[in-house]
């Protein structure tokens, strides 16, 4: 559970820019893709969506999320992905959304609702480290 570790899940998130996001109100469950941008520093995923969403709905009523980033391969050897849980929550970070427009910039035109999700657990499998390599990380509060 140390900071390596959490560098090694970094290095990767660097490398990809979308994620999978899972949720529910306590009844209906959604699921989608967003845009990300990642805060080591904050272990904060910064992500764009509007109101109107199903899966914005779903947070307000319960935060807690679940979710994925992957690399696509059919080569065993080389699959790569993180799985995730945190809460989420309205960013209110100004370093988070110029960390967000930084990466994305075009999207300062969308002017978007901007969203934070806290991370509190990962898991890192890494198939180029050896067959089913994992590395877990979780926040010293749970």
């Amino acid at each position: 559970m140390s900071q390596n570790n959490l560098a090694k899940i970094a290095s990767f998130l660097a490398k990809h820019h979308v994620l999978t996001l899972a949720t529910s109100d306590g009844l209906k469950l959604s699921a989608c893709n967003l845009f990300y941008a990642y805060d080591l520093q904050k272990t904060s995923f910064v992500v764009a969506s509007s109101d109107e969403t199903e899966h914005i709905k779903n947070t307000s009523k319960n935060p807690s999320v679940a979710g994925t980033v992957v690399l696509e391969t059919k080569t065993v050897g080389k699959i790569e992905g993180v799985q995730f849980r945190g809460e989420f929550s309205e960013s209110e970070d100004d370093e988070l959304k110029k960390l967000y427009f930084k990466t994305f910039p075009y999207a300062l035109a969308m002017n978007p609702k901007l969203w934070q999700i806290k991370i509190n657990y990962f898991k890192l499998t890494d198939n180029t480290l050896g067959f089913g390599k994992k590395i877990i990380w979780k926040a010293s509060s749970l």
